[in-house]
C-alpha cells in the first residue's frame, strides 16, 4: 500500500510541474510577439528596364553562282525490242549441209517447180560423243513426200559409223519442204539426200 501512495505522489507531483512549465512558455512568447523590432529595415525592391525588342527582317540570301556551268542534259536512249533483228544468227553444234540429188533443178515460177527446203532442224549432239570430242558426217536419204514432209529416212553412210546415225534421223523427219509441182500437182521426190555434220563448237 505505501508504494502505490508514493507513485501516486510522484505522478501528480510531475504533472503539476509540466503544466507550470508550458504556461510560463505560453506566457513569454506573447511578450516575444509584442517586442517591436530592433533596428531599421530596408525593402529592396528592383525594378526591371522596359525591354524594348527589336525586330530584324532576315532577307534569303541568293545563292553563289557556281564556277562551271552543270553539263547539258543527256536524253536517255530508248531500247529497242530486239537490236540484232537485222542480223540474227544461230549456232548449232552440227551443220545441215544442201540437198544433192536434185535432178530436175529449180524453178521458182508459179506454176510448176522443184522441191525446195524450208525448215532444217539442228540434230541434237550426242552426249556420249560430245563428252569423247567425236566429230563426224552422216549422209540420210529420204523421201519428200507431196506435202513437203520427209519419210523413210535412212543412213547412207556415216563417218564415224553407229554414233551419230540416230540423232541425224531424227533431225532429217523434222526437215519441211515445199514439194515439187508437175502439171500443177505435187508429187513426190525419193532418193534425197542430206549431208548432216557434227562438230564441236570451239
Amino acid at each position: 500500500m505505501p508504494r502505490y501512495g508514493i507513485a501516486l505522489a510522484l505522478a501528480v507531483s510531475v504533472t503539476f510541474v509540466l503544466l507550470w512549465g508550458m504556461q510560463t512558455l505560453i506566457t513569454g512568447g506573447k511578450d516575444a510577439l509584442t517586442e517591436p523590432p530592433r533596428g531599421n529595415v530596408l525593402d529592396f525592391i528592383r525594378l526591371k528596364k522596359e525591354e524594348t525588342v527589336q525586330k530584324k527582317e532576315r532577307k534569303p540570301q541568293k545563292p553563289p553562282k557556281p564556277q562551271t556551268p552543270p553539263p547539258p542534259m543527256q536524253q536517255p536512249q530508248m531500247q529497242q525490242a530486239n537490236p540484232n533483228a537485222d542480223a540474227i544468227s544461230t549456232a548449232f553444234t552440227a551443220d545441215v549441209s544442201a540437198d544433192t540429188g536434185l535432178a530436175g533443178g529449180l524453178s521458182l515460177d508459179s506454176g510448176d517447180g522443184d522441191y525446195l527446203p524450208i525448215v532444217k532442224v539442228a540434230p541434237i549432239y550426242p552426249r556420249r560423243a560430245q563428252s569423247r570430242g567425236i566429230e563426224g558426217y552422216v549422209i540420210v536419204e529420204f523421201t519428200v513426200t507431196t506435202n513437203g514432209s520427209v519419210r523413210d529416212p535412212k543412213v547412207v553412210e556415216a563417218q564415224p559409223a553407229d554414233i551419230f546415225n540416230r540423232a541425224a534421223v531424227d533431225a532429217a523427219l523434222k526437215f519441211k519442204y515445199k514439194p515439187r509441182v508437175v502439171d500443177g500437182s505435187a508429187v513426190e521426190v525419193a532418193g534425197v539426200q542430206n549431208k548432216i555434220t557434227f562438230q564441236i563448237d570451239g
